[in-house]
C-alpha cells in the first residue's frame, strides 16, 4: 500500500472539517492543535488558540493515560483538530490519535492554506508551543 491509499484509509469514515467549521469547534472548546513545523508558522502565522505541538511526540501528549500528556489531554472524548500546512499529514496525524482512543480526533482540511483563504484571523501574541 503506498501513501494516497495509507492517507485515502485515514480519512475514511471521518468528518473532516473545513476553515469555519474549525474556527466553531475551536469556539465551543475544541483543541486545536498545530503540528507544522517553526519555519512553518513563521512563514505562514500562528492560529489564535492553537497548541503547538511536535508532530514527534503527539500521541504522548494528547493521550489522557499518557504520563507526558498535556493538562487538555483530559478524556479521551475531547475534540482535537490537527491543522498541518496543507491538510495531509494532519489527516495522518488524526487517525493515530483515533487508534490511541480519542475518537473525535479529526483535522482541518486543506490545513492552514485554507484557514488563510477563508479569511480567518491569526494570533498576534506567541505560540503556545508544548514541547
Amino acid at each position: 500500500m503506498g501513501i494516497d491509499e495509507v492517507l485515502a484509509a485515514s480519512r475514511e469514515g471521518i468528518r473532516r472539517l473545513t476553515a469555519l467549521e474549525t474556527a466553531e469547534a475551536v469556539a465551543r472548546g475544541a483543541l486545536l492543535v498545530d503540528t507544522r513545523t517553526h519555519a512553518q508558522r513563521r512563514e505562514q502565522g500562528d492560529l489564535p488558540g492553537a497548541v503547538v505541538i511536535d508532530r514527534t511526540v503527539l500521541e504522548w501528549r494528547l493521550d489522557p493515560t499518557s504520563a507526558w500528556r498535556i493538562p487538555e489531554a483530559s478524556s479521551r472524548d475531547v475534540q482535537v483538530v490537527v491543522v498541518c500546512r496543507q491538510g495531509y499529514s494532519s489527516s495522518l496525524a488524526a487517525a493515530s490519535l483515533r487508534a490511541v482512543g480519542l475518537h473525535r480526533a479529526t483535522d482541518l482540511i486543506g490545513g492552514v492554506e485554507a484557514w488563510l483563504a477563508a479569511g480567518l484571523p491569526l494570533s498576534d501574541g506567541p505560540a503556545d508551543v508544548r514541547e
